[in-house]
């Protein structure tokens, strides 16, 4: 039983680290692809131009960020560059560049729920062990792309949701935020590492549990599973 304690929990620090370079190396780039191919969409080119429309991870690694990833768990890629001087509307084109990101994420979710219900119907052709691990692979990585996305909604600069938000400010209130953008940022980025929004029992944890659950469920759907 110590033995197979042990190698289950060095399984799961093993996937854990697993998924953080495939966080580092393709879910960021992906998130960061998905603004600048919505830009580009939109009329802005930008993007392209600096090399950034790219799935190639090497185009949106910030170094500094990808170690943070890779040894405590939080990180950042380069931001994509974004001319909303392009954009037929600006606010709403900014709005919908920003949403790309957290929607990309949630697409990649989604991949994953269908693959974590696929290794389900096939439960009995794989080892026990390996069933395991896959399952342990697909729970992380449905995970980190659900957080990411959460994450990212947040109506904090400079966070995506900053930009959704300004969509929705009327122009009175919008000069005062911009006024005041440097302090919300410091107050909010404070308040995140502190704990309040991914701290123990925070209502962002409940609801990304909430959410992995709901596209487990509508993946689930076209296998006509039970429970696995």
């Amino acid at each position: 039983m110590w033995f197979l304690h042990n190698k289950i929990e060095f399984a799961d620090i093993f996937i854990g680290l697993i998924v953080r370079v495939l966080t580092a190396f393709f879910i960021i780039p992906l998130h960061e692809y998905a603004h600048g191919l919505a830009a580009y969409k939109l009329g802005d080119k930008s993007a392209k131009y600096m090399g950034r429309l790219s799935l190639n991870p090497l185009a949106h690694i910030d170094p500094i960020g990808a170690i943070g990833l890779l040894l405590f768990g939080f990180g950042w890629a380069k931001p994509v560059p974004v001319d909303s001087r392009y954009f037929k509307n600006p606010k709403w084109g900014m709005a919908l560049t920003a949403l790309a990101g957290p929607a990309a994420n949630f697409l990649a979710a989604l991949v994953g729920g269908v693959l974590l219900n696929l290794i389900c119907v096939f439960q009995g052709f794989f080892d026990p062990f390996i069933f395991n691990l896959l399952n342990l692979f697909l729970s992380h990585y449905l995970a980190i792309n659900v957080s990411l996305a959460i994450f990212n909604l947040i109506p904090i600069p400079p966070l995506d949701g900053s930009r959704v938000l300004i969509a929705f400010l009327p122009e009175r209130i919008l000069y005062q935020y911009y006024y005041y953008e440097r302090y919300i940022s410091i107050l909010g980025m404070l308040l995140l590492f502190r704990g309040f929004v991914y701290g123990n029992g925070s209502s962002l944890i409940n609801l990304r549990e909430a959410c992995v659950r709901l596209i487990v469920w509508v993946t689930k759907l076209p296998f006509y599973l039970g429970r696995c």
